[in-house]
C-alpha cells in the first residue's frame, strides 16, 4: 500500500490546487517547502516555521548521512523526533550534492565514489546505500538516487546518463523495505531536449507502481531561463495525474508561478534562506538589498506583508542589525523571505480555486521585475 496518496481539487489550465496525504498529515498544493540542510531550517525555530505554515521541510541525505550519521539518527527514533518535527518530511537523495563534487567523486554503474567535503574521507553511495540512509531517517517522502548533470549538457552525455538513473530507479524500488511508511518519488531527467525529457519518463512508467510520485530533475542547473520554461511546459502535463509533480530546487517568485501555471505541485529551494542571510528580501515589487545606505531612514517594513517581521520591525532597525552583524537580522530576513513564498503558493492556491489564476500571475508579474542572476541551482553544503 503506497502511504503517499494525492488527490486533485480543482485545475484552471493545467495549473491544479489539491491534497498530498503523508504519514505525519495532509499538504495542500501547490506548496513551496523550505529547505532544513541538517535537520534544521537555518535560523529558524519548528514554532517559528509552523508559525509561517510550512506544511513540509526537507532533509538532506548527503549531510546527515556525514553528520550526524542516519545510524545515530534512526537510534533517535527518526529524523522526525530527532528535530521534533511533527509535520511532512521529504529527504532528497543526495545525489545532488555528490555530482556537484566535480573532481571529487566518480561516477561508475555501480554507485558514486566521492570524497566528503567535511574531511575529505572516501564514501561509495549506491542506488541501495542511499534508500537506506533515507529508511533510516524515516522520512514521508524519499527520493531515487539520479545523476543531475548540468543543465547545458551534450545529449551524448545524457543518453547514457538518463539510461543509468532509470536503472538506479528500479534499484531504489527494490531497495526500499519501509513500503508501506515511505513513499518514493521517480525523478525524470534529460536536460534542455524534450526527446530525452520523454526517454527518461518513459523508461521510469515501466515502474510506475513503485513511485508515489514524479520529480523533474536537471533544471535550474545552468540553463537559460527560456529553456526551463519551455520543458516544463512539455513535460509536467506529461506526468501522471493521480500523483504529485515535484520541481527541483527553484524558489524564484517568477519560476514558481511558471512552474504552477504548467501542473507543478511541490517546489523546493535554498535561495530565499541563502539571499536572506546575506540581506536580500523578496518584495511584491521584486527584490530589496536592505544592507543599502538608502534604508538606514526608513520607517516602512520590508514589504506590505501581514508576517510578523513587517509587522514589528522597520527597514531601518533590520538595516542596522545587518551592519551591526547582528543575527537577529539574518532570522527576520530569512522569516520574511519564508513567509513571502509560503504566501504566494496559499494564494497561487486560492487563485486557482477561484479560477482565476493566469489573472493572478499577470498582476504579480506586472509588479515584479525578472530577476537578472544567472540561473543556476546551487549545491547546498553550507545552508
Amino acid at each position: 500500500m503506497n502511504p503517499i496518496k494525492f488527490k486533485k481539487e480543482f485545475s484552471c489550465g493545467n495549473a491544479r490546487a489539491g491534497e498530498i496525504e503523508t504519514p505525519h498529515g495532509k499538504i495542500k498544493t501547490p506548496v513551496f517547502m523550505p529547505v532544513g540542510t541538517q535537520a534544521t531550517v537555518k535560523t529558524l525555530t519548528k514554532e517559528e516555521l509552523e508559525k509561517i505554515n510550512s506544511q513540509i521541510i526537507l532533509g538532506n541525505t548527503y549531510h546527515l548521512y556525514l553528520r550526524p550519521g542516519d545510524e545515530l539518527i534512526n537510534d533517535f527514533g527518526g529524523l522526525h523526533k530527532f528535530m521534533n518535527w511533527n509535520r511532512p518530511i521529504l529527504t532528497d537523495s543526495g545525489g545532488f550534492q555528490i555530482f556537484s563534487l566535480g573532481e571529487l567523486r566518480k561516477i561508475e554503474e555501480e554507485g558514486v565514489h566521492f570524497r566528503s567535503h567535511l574531511d575529505g574521507s572516501k564514501h561509495f553511495l549506491t542506488p541501495e546505500k542511499s534508500i537506506e540512509i533515507q529508511n533510516n531517517l524515516g522520512s514521508d517522502i524519499m527520493m531515487v538516487l539520479d545523476e543531475c548533470p548540468h543543465g547545458m549538457s551534450s545529449v551524448e552525455y545524457l543518453i547514457p546518463s538518463i539510461e543509468r538513473t532509470t536503472r538506479w530507479a528500479k534499484r531504489c524500488i527494490d531497495a526500499n523495505r519501509n513500503k508501506n511508511k515511505q513513499g518514493l518519488f521517480a525523478i525524470v531527467q534529460g536536460g534542455i531536449y524534450e526527446d530525452l525529457r520523454d526517454k527518461s519518463f518513459e523508461g521510469l512508467k515501466e515502474y510506475d507502481e513503485g513511485f508515489a510520485g514524479y520529480a523533474i530533475g536537471g533544471l535550474a542547473v545552468g540553463e537559460p531561463r527560456e529553456d526551463m520554461y519551455r520543458i516544463l511546459k512539455y513535460i509536467t502535463p506529461k506526468l501522471p495525474e493521480n500523483k504529485p509533480r515535484y520541481l527541483m530546487g527553484v524558489g524564484e517568485p517568477l519560476d514558481m508561478l511558471e512552474a504552477v501555471e504548467h501542473g507543478v505541485d511541490m517546489m523546493d529551494c535554498v535561495h530565499p534562506t541563502r539571499i536572506g542571510r546575506h540581506g536580500t528580501v523578496f518584495t511584491k515589487y521584486g527584490r530589496l538589498v536592505i544592507k543599502n545606505a538608502s534604508y538606514s531612514r526608513d520607517d516602512r517594513p520590508l514589504d506590505e506583508c501581514d508576517c510578523y517581521v513587517c509587522k514589528n520591525y522597520t527597514r531601518a532597525y533590520i538595516r542596522h542589525l545587518f551592519k551591526a552583524g547582528e543575527i537577529l537580522g539574518q532570522r527576520l530576513a530569512t522569516y520574511h523571505n519564508l513567509h513571502f513564498l509560503l504566501k504566494l503558493m496559499d494564494d497561487a492556491r486560492t487563485s486557482i480555486l477561484e479560477d482565476r489564476f493566469i489573472e493572478f500571475k499577470e498582476i504579480f508579474i506586472k509588479n515584479y521585475p525578472c530577476p537578472t542572476l544567472s540561473f543556476r541551482r546551487e549545491a547546498n553544503f553550507f545552508t
